[in-house]
């Protein structure tokens, strides 16, 4: 009986792989011909610049294992936490200076020179291919519902993973935004969940586009990506910069620490506003993932303004308490003179206000 257990559920998982839409599409034999054109993409996979990556030596997954059974307290709030609702009419109507909603983690609406723009929106409350693989939701609820948001001028994703490309948020979304900005070959994913070819561009590092008034350049991250067994590293990863008429915004999705930093803020710098990774992170990881402090520097690097910590406050998908990421950013930020934002989830950011501290946790 085990045995015949064993097989149906290898059966079953084969298939739930190879049928649910959740995992996206498939890269073309023509697309992978057009990314040999790009100094990321080597021998059938994207990779970073002195192929740094994340190694999983047995030894490392012992240690992570023997974590992730022994695990620290506070890893997870106590109660749901407490976020602040949008007025739905409000944000439909605001044409004022840039501004941010944190939706929590990593998902933003960015409100600039008129436009309306969505920046990894991953709705959903489980960042997995199945609800039962992941922790829910920390909050109940968003600071706006998806019906609610306005007409979105444009979409920006850093990357495929699943805490950021989120195949229910799209489903939602996608008949009200005008454009979706990605890193090359991520359209294969939203092609798959049937957003049009031509409302889709893909970017190399270092692209620039003009999109209305406003220009958004993909910018070089420390990553990975993949969405299911053997597609890893098959779209490229990246940080994101827009700039309006008066305004320079950095936004740096997942990334591990690296001089890309520095030559973006020398390239692009200083930026007005720059949202940088900080959370997810463990010492085992940490060539994909920054801990705090070296999020701290990152913002100081990239010339930053204002610096604030994200990807933090909506999902457990480390080992560390969950407060850690904002209290070790901030203590670093004090050391390098940094202005630091912490906005509770759904307050409103304006880029050019001074820069506020709230410790709401």
């Amino acid at each position: 009986m085990l045995l015949v257990f064993i097989v149906i559920t290898i059966i079953g998982v084969f298939l739930f792989m190879q049928l649910s839409p959740e995992f996206g599409g498939k890269i073309s034999d023509d697309q992978e011909e057009t990314f040999k054109a790009s100094s990321q993409y080597s021998e059938g996979k994207f990779h970073n610049p002195g192929n740094v990556r994340m190694e999983m030596s047995f030894s490392k997954m012992t240690k992570i294992a023997k974590a992730y059974f022994n695990p620290q307290e506070n890893t997870v709030p106590e109660n749901s936490m407490p976020i602040v609702r949008n007025d739905a009419a409000e944000i439909n109507n605001y044409a004022g200076p840039a501004r941010l909603v944190w939706f929590g983690h990593s998902a933003f609406l960015l409100q600039i020179d008129a436009k309306n723009i969505l920046i990894d929106p991953m709705f959903g409350d489980v960042p997995s291919p199945h609800p039962w693989l992941g922790t829910k939701r920390f909050s109940d609820g968003l600071p706006i519902e998806i019906q609610q948001l306005p007409k979105i001028d444009a979409v920006l994703f850093s990357h495929d993973h699943y805490d950021h490309l989120d195949y229910g948020s799209i489903k939602k979304i996608k008949d009200k935004v005008a454009h979706f900005y990605v890193p090359l070959g991520l359209g294969a994913h939203l092609k798959a969940w049937e957003v049009p070819e031509d409302q889709i561009t893909e970017m190399d590092w270092w692209d620039t586009t003009s999109f209305k008034d406003l220009k958004i350049i993909a910018a070089p991250a420390q990553h990975f990506s993949g969405r299911g067994f053997g597609d890893r590293d098959n779209t490229l990863w990246a940080s994101w910069i827009i700039q309006g008429k008066t305004d320079n915004i950095y936004f740096s999705g997942d990334s591990g620490y690296g001089d890309h930093f520095k030559q973006i803020g020398a390239t692009y710098g200083p930026f007005d506003f720059a949202m940088i990774e900080c959370g997810q992170y463990n010492k085992h990881w940490k060539e994909i993932h920054m801990m705090p402090e070296e999020s701290a520097q990152a913002a100081k690097d990239v010339n930053a303004r204002v610096a604030m910590p994200i990807h933090w406050a909506a999902f457990k998908l480390a080992l560390h308490p969950w407060t850690d990421p904002v209290v070790r950013f901030l203590e670093k930020a004090k050391e390098l003179n940094l202005k630091v934002v912490t906005p509770k989830i759904g307050e409103k950011i304006i880029i050019k206000e001074p820069a506020k501290v709230q410790k709401w946790w």
